[in-house]
């Protein structure tokens, strides 16, 4: 897990594991670290942490955030790098590799026509599904009625139903996530999550990113005063899970997410 070492003037103050995915940095009592001195403001940085990566993005403080020397809007967090808050030191310490520093990732995505292929248009329909050999005999789902007149048979009772199997996760080891654009004009493109993290959006507008995980994906905030709108409904800060179908808008771009079969 990485942490942040807390310091000032070269003496240790503590250590501060990122257990959770938002860690909020300022000097006012709700903030996840809380630094109380008037060079702090209120509200001054947050720090994104998905799988192993951790995104570090100023507040529009009044001091600035500094990374090595160098002032931040937004910065992927990199093991030992010193991010500055006035006379304070918070050494970032991540000694696990990164998701970026893996094939397996994808770097932001803006959601360009070349990062996308067309969704075919003349495409056969889906064949449809095979019954299953636990229907019963009546073809008739567990609690629906039976049309007057129908014959049962035998005993006049209907077999029992079958248990009701657990709902399938949202994605499992061999299904793979995709997005399709909604509107602007990219509408009609698709683009598969294969990645284990995929990032969208506008940088310095709004970005937020969709993460692939054992269960299922997942959305999240990374940057911008506006959240995600997911089905019509705005997140809050926290990792959203994601289902079949859902429209997500983001930097004013709508997608459809959904589960290829």
């Amino acid at each position: 897990m990485a942490k942040l070492i807390l310091s000032m003037d070269g003496l240790v103050l503590k250590e501060l594991p990122l257990a959770k995915e938002r860690t909020t940095i300022g000097r006012k009592p709700h903030n996840d670290i809380q630094i109380d001195n008037l060079a702090i403001s209120g509200e001054h940085a947050v720090i994104v942490t998905i799988l192993n990566d951790s995104f570090l993005e100023d507040m529009n403080s009044t001091n600035g955030t500094y990374v090595n020397g160098q002032p931040i809007k937004k910065h992927f967090l990199q093991n030992n790098d010193v991010v500055e808050l006035g006379k304070y030191r918070l050494k970032y310490i991540n000694e696990t590799p990164t998701v970026a520093q893996s094939p397996d990732f994808e770097k932001t995505m803006v959601l360009r026509p070349d990062m996308m292929r067309k969704a075919p248009t003349d495409a056969p329909p889906a064949p449809a599904p095979a019954r299953s050999q636990t229907d019963t005999q009546t073809g008739f789902r567990p609690g629906q009625s039976m049309p007057a007149g129908s014959s049962l048979g035998g005993s006049g009772l209907p077999p029992p139903p079958p248990p009701l199997a657990p709902p399938p996760p949202a994605a499992s080891a061999n299904q793979v996530g995709a997005i399709q654009i909604l509107n602007g004009a990219n509408a009609g493109r698709e683009l598969e999550l294969t990645k284990t993290l995929t990032t969208l959006g506008k940088p310095g507008l709004q970005v937020a990113v969709i993460t692939r995980r054992p269960q299922g994906y997942f959305i999240t905030h990374v940057e911008g005063a506006n959240m995600p709108i997911v089905n019509g409904r705005q997140l809050d800060a926290q990792a959203h899970p994601l289902e079949d179908h859902d429209v997500i808008e983001i930097a004013g771009v709508k997608m459809e997410f959904f589960i290829k079969r």
